[in-house]
């Protein structure tokens, strides 16, 4: 029997090593950029062509190569970083396996011109298919100049299940953005098939992250600092009140290396625990700072997951470290220095009496009846539905429909007018500003309050945008709205449908939309920055793990943001006005997320209670 074991060749062994090192083209771009860290650059530019398909190309201005090290860099386990096994243990550079380049040159068409600064000519490299095609002296500024093209050209499979231009442009951004937070000492430039999306001065790390997620960043911001010695532990995290749905901007960085880690994810977040709720996740951007010999980087081939010899001191001083410093800036008074005292001077003439100014109540004013002058706009709780038959959708016990998402919520009989008071009003019960309590024949009516809101408001958006009917009020001011990339695209994707609803959106610049008009269900007074993150958030979550069509997916995100919350006490006409709202809609049972709004706990079922 012949031997049927072989070597493979260095282009097949490569090519195997680039589907773990090199897995889409954001893979290269983090690559790429790194090893620009690691030359000393403090200018980087990155230039992409149809999302890193066509063409990836970073220019540098670090140290540069020697023909011989321009020759040896594209060879397996070619590295400047370590020389021997005891080095992975004292890693300081973001990377030491030798593998990148290899893995690169072995799948795409890869031009280099590199020059070191004290030589006066610089070479170039071309090579495909780890086949090197030329190797000639070259003048080029000091630096390198490398050009990844047609990435996966000879890897079909590979580049067939790339996902659409859109997600792929999305996870470069990401590494683009994750390099420019660890490292706010370099300048940092991408160009996006021809255009300039990026232009990112050296500056300070907040400046960095103001520059990078926008002006409102600015006031969000929570310092945190400590030095011990296991750790020293640096960066921002977001206040409470600006938490998000997903876990979009978590950032850990350890020895400026962006890493995942559920386990000190939770440790951050059980810092926040009471401040924020359960399904909300905190934002951070912290860096830890560690002795090499204490971690162990290589461990997966991304080099994003690491291992800590002390993981549980570290999630201990995190945890509390970020704790003290949210109880800082929410406990902690401050003092205001800059009050203007211009007018301290000012006071009330001698012998003359300053009478305090009057205000003026109409008693017979509702702000229910949308007659009246100044009355609420479609925000309101009233709506245009008949407020008085809601009761008779169900006409008997017997007769309502019973299956999925009913039940007791949906024993409502139709005698409703015998429980109504001697004035001849329902009456309501808040309970904790949540549930809304109503009694009825067969026991006690419980509503959520935001779910019911949440079905009335979602009925009404996806009538509007099937029937494309909708008011709008203009602004007085128009306002810029500022968005990170990775949210603009998805507002791009939505916009005929968050037009149809009342908004008046264009672009203006870079990363910036100017809002002239906002529908009516929408106060003046609201933060329409805060508005458009919020539905933008909810809108990214329904996209990825219900994958809704876009009409239903606006509907739902500008219905869960709008909604009134938990928390907010509502009158008795505000309560009744809901309740009617609800009622008038085709499944007042279940909000559009399919959880319950309505239930009924029976009077035998009260009875037991007290047996």
């Amino acid at each position: 029997m012949s031997d049927v074991i072989k070597l493979l060749p260095d282009a097949v062994a490569n090519q195997i090593a680039a589907g773990e090192v090199i897995q889409r083209p954001a893979s290269a771009v983090k690559e790429l950029m790194e090893n620009a860290i690691d030359a000393g650059a403090t200018q980087i530019k990155l230039i992409i062509k149809d999302a890193g398909k066509t063409l990836i190309q970073l220019v540098d201005n670090g140290h540069g190569m020697s023909e011989t090290d321009a020759r040896l860099c594209f060879e397996r386990h070619a590295t400047s970083k370590i020389n021997q096994a005891s080095d992975l243990f004292s890693i300081r550079t973001m990377g030491f396996r030798g593998e990148a380049l290899a893995s690169i040159a072995a799948i795409a068409r890869v031009e280099m011109k590199t020059r070191k600064a004290e030589d006066t000519m610089g070479t170039e490299m071309i090579i495909e298919g780890s086949v090197t095609q030329t190797q000639q002296p070259c003048q080029c500024p000091k630096g390198t100049n490398i050009s990844v093209k047609n990435l996966f050209f000879n890897t079909p499979a590979r580049r067939n299940f790339l996902k659409s231009e859109n997600v792929e442009k999305s996870h470069i951004i990401s590494e683009f953005m994750r390099v420019a937070i660890a490292n706010p000492d370099i300048g940092l430039m991408m160009y996006q098939n021809g255009q300039l999306t990026h232009q990112i001065e050296q500056s300070p790390l907040k400046q960095r992250i103001v520059n990078l997620f926008g002006n409102n960043y600015n006031q969000r911001l929570v310092p945190v600092e400590e030095k011990t010695e296991i750790v020293n532990i640096n960066g921002f995290v977001v206040k409470p009140e600006f938490a998000k749905k997903k876990r979009g901007e978590q950032f850990f960085f350890v020895n400026k290396r962006f890493i995942r880690s559920p386990y000190l994810n939770h440790a951050v977040e059980q810092a926040y625990q009471e401040l924020i709720p359960e399904d909300m996740f905190p934002s951070f951007f912290v860096f830890l700072e560690l002795d090499p010999d204490q971690i162990d980087v290589n461990v997966h081939p991304t080099k994003t997951e690491i291992k800590f010899q002390d993981e549980r001191y570290i999630y201990q001083i995190l945890k509390t470290t970020v704790k003290r410093s949210l109880g800082r800036h929410h406990i902690t008074p401050t003092l205001d220095f800059e009050r203007e005292t211009a007018f301290d001077h000012l006071s009330p003439s001698k012998g003359k009496r300053v009478n305090p100014p009057s205000i003026q109540i109409n008693p017979d004013y509702n702000p229910f009846s949308s007659g009246q002058k100044g009355g609420t706009s479609s925000r309101s709780l009233s709506g245009s539905i008949n407020p008085a038959q809601w009761e008779k959708l169900y006409p008997d016990k017997d007769q309502v429909p019973h299956g999925p998402g009913h039940g007791k919520q949906t024993a409502i009989t139709s005698d409703w007018d015998d429980l109504q008071s001697q004035d001849g009003k329902k009456q309501f019960l808040q309970l904790r500003s949540r549930f809304i309590l109503v009694p009825v024949k067969s026991g006690l009516m419980v509503i959520d309050q935001q779910r019911a809101h949440e079905r009335i408001l979602f009925e009404r958006f996806l009538f509007m945008l099937k029937n494309r009917k909708s008011t709008s009020q203009q602004l007085l001011f128009p306002e810029n709205i500022h968005l990170p990339e990775n949210d603009i695209e998805l507002l791009r994707e939505m916009m005929a449908q968050v037009k149809a609803l009342g908004f008046e959106i264009s672009e203006f610049g870079k990363n910036t939309f100017v809002v002239n008009a906002i529908p009516t269900d929408i106060t003046e007074n609201e933060s329409l920055q805060d508005l458009l993150e919020g539905i933008i958030e909810n809108y990214k979550k329904n996209k990825i793990e219900l994958k809704l069509d876009v009409q239903t997916n606006v509907a739902r995100s500008m219905a869960k943001k709008l909604a009134i919350r938990h928390g907010k006490t509502l009158s008795q006409e505000e309560m009744l006005a809901l309740t009617n709202s609800l009622f008038a809609c085709s499944m007042p049972n279940q909000s559009p997320a399919g959880k319950p709004i309505v239930t009924i706990v029976g009077e035998e079922e009260l009875s037991g209670k007290f047996k």
